[in-house]
């Protein structure tokens, strides 16, 4: 069974970075990808950044130069670099993860993802 706990949610201001941690225990896929979403209040919940098992990656425009999603598969650790942080940053961010049998790119589709985190809080001040 996969586990995912995500951590380093932190208040920063705004410019600020801060990165999430996601460990992952359970995973057995052969290929995935995994990704971290987040959702803000009265919101729905969004993909900001998608990578595969393989490497290929990908991010959500509002994000994109920003952020960067990177994986040790040494420590089964997935991570979010966020850089020049702001107040619109302000989200719960969730980690998620599916088995991927073919293909090298990864969806940002919420339905694809079968196994989530429970959240980190990030939260930006102006």
């Amino acid at each position: 069974q996969v586990h995912l706990v995500e951590s380093g949610g932190d208040s920063v201001q705004a410019g600020g970075s801060l990165r999430l941690s996601c460990a992952a225990s359970g995973l057995t896929y052969s290929t995935y990808c995994m990704a971290w979403f987040r959702q803000a209040p009265d919101k729905k919940r969004e993909a900001v950044a998608v990578i595969h098992s393989g490497g290929w990656r990908s991010f959500d425009d509002s994000v994109k130069g920003r952020f960067t999603i990177s994986q040790d598969n040494a420590v089964n650790t997935l991570y979010l670099q966020m850089n020049s942080l702001k107040p619109e940053d302000t989200a719960r961010y969730y980690c998620a993860t599916y088995a991927r049998a073919d293909g090298t790119t990864c969806s940002f589709a919420n339905r694809m993802y079968r196994v989530w985190g429970q959240g980190t809080q990030v939260t930006v001040s102006s």
